[in-house]
């Protein structure tokens, strides 16, 4: 009996690199595009170990879980590693990657994360990639939970390494992921002795066997299911238009904001102009409690810590029901009053088309 998700034809290397290119015009890149068969750490890991090299110095910015993943990665590559850490209720600014940047001149690897979904702070990587394109270091970005949410340009911003992944604002499956790489990280990668190949971490196996012979050999059997996931997702993101996708989230985060403040809930990140437009999260006491009720409600929160408490609206649930949705069953856990709640929703409401 044919089954429409399992008795599919192969998909062909035409196809794969067709959906390579549907990625790099969504970045609005002129750079190489892989599409790499794996959640997002699978690239985010290939950069690293490609990128960095016994004895190198990087720089990694944490503003949030990520970032110390980055730094033991860098770490078990054999690069000195600087961390500069973060409040993960901020973001960081380019002043200070300019300072660390100053004091080591040897630094030669920046990673970042642009977007922090699970502290729900985002970056300004436009000012950070000048600074350190000045510097002369490869610029690696995790733009993962930012990319279909904020504007994302890693050509104009001097990105070298931009790594996205479908399951969040994009609204595709998890299981797919893809990496932008610029001339010089590709020249970076080639000179160090010690960057994976023959691995599946191999980004340089994907430039020889794949890119330099025309995109006509794909190395192994894609993943097919979710390739074809992210060719929905992007087909879903062009008719929608990116310009219209990322508004939506805006008006999401914007209104979640809102709403939560009229409930007398206050932001974990306290500068709107350093939240992501994703997650919001909330400063709440015991947050673990007040996630387990709001859940209750069928409204998927978590609780990122004992006082934050994370509420996702990204990908098809950046929408007015969904934010509804979420600050009632908040104002319910919380046990506020109804006038409160008609207030938090109209609050939200307001914020929506002004953002």
């Amino acid at each position: 009996m044919n089954h429409p998700l399992l008795d599919l034809p192969p998909l062909t290397a035409d196809r794969f690199a067709s959906i390579e290119k549907r990625v790099a015009d969504l970045l609005s890149t002129r750079q190489d595009v892989v599409v790499t068969q794996g959640e997002a750490l699978l690239p985010l890991e290939g950069c690293i170990r490609s990128g960095a090299r016994p004895g190198s110095v990087a720089l990694n910015v944490v503003t949030g879980p990520y970032g110390n993943t980055f730094g033991n990665w860098l770490r078990d590559c054999g690069a000195e590693v600087v961390d500069l850490v973060v409040p993960f209720d901020s973001a960081v600014s380019a002043e200070r990657v300019a300072g660390a940047l100053a004091e080591r001149p040897e630094i030669s690897f920046v990673s970042l994360v642009h977007a922090e979904a699970a502290t729900g702070n985002t970056n300004p990587v436009a000012e950070i990639g000048e600074v350190v394109r000045a510097h002369g270091a490869l610029f690696m970005l995790d733009a993962v939970a930012s990319v279909a949410a904020e504007p994302l340009l890693p050509d104009a911003w001097g990105v070298d390494l931009c790594v996205i992944g479908a399951q969040k604002a994009m609204g595709g499956p998890a299981g797919v992921s893809a990496v932008s790489v610029s001339e010089r990280a590709w020249a970076a990668f080639a000179a160090n002795p010690a960057a994976p190949r023959r691995s599946y971490l191999s980004l340089l196996d994907w430039k020889e066997r794949w890119i330099d012979g025309g995109r006509k050999t794909l190395l192994h059997a894609p993943a097919q299911l979710e390739m074809l996931g992210l060719e929905a997702c992007l087909e879903r993101i062009g008719a929608e238009g990116l310009s219209a996708v990322t508004a939506r989230h805006a008006g999401a985060a914007a209104a979640v904001r809102a709403g939560a403040e009229a409930l007398g809930v206050a932001p974990y990140v306290t500068d709107p102009a350093a939240a992501a437009p994703v997650a919001t999260t909330l400063r709440v006491a015991d947050a673990p409690a007040i996630a387990a009720r709001v859940r209750e409600a069928g409204v998927p929160v978590t609780a990122g810590s004992a006082e934050m408490l994370r509420v996702n609206h990204y990908g098809a649930a950046a929408t007015r029901e969904t934010v509804r949705a979420s600050l009632a069953a908040l104002a319910g856990a919380l046990g506020r009053p109804e006038t409160a709640v008609r207030a938090g929703l109209a609050a939200a409401e307001a914020a929506w088309p002004a953002a």
